[in-house]
């Protein structure tokens, strides 16, 4: 929830994907919806590769900083590594 905090004022979420919860339906109304599983096991999927390689977003790990600054850059790196090299 921190990030969302820190977001930049001109950020604008363009599409919402969610499963099939009701509640999410009645506080996206009038918003790009997108009701899947599909979409929401491969961000799942994402956050699972994301938790198994970088053991400092477990919170019981040896290697957790409570550096924000640290886990930017740290995050930063592995995606840069992962997803655009």
């Amino acid at each position: 929830m921190f990030y969302v905090q820190i977001m930049p004022d001109d950020f604008v979420m363009v599409i919402w994907m969610t499963d099939g919860w009701p509640l999410y339906e009645s506080r996206l109304k009038g918003k790009l919806h997108v009701i899947s599983k599909r979409y929401t096991q491969r961000i799942e999927r994402h956050n699972l590769n994301l938790r198994q390689h970088l053991a400092r977003l477990g919170r019981k790990s040896l290697s957790f900083s409570k550096s924000v600054e640290l886990h930017d850059k740290v995050i930063g790196h592995y995606l840069n590594i992962k997803h655009y090299q």
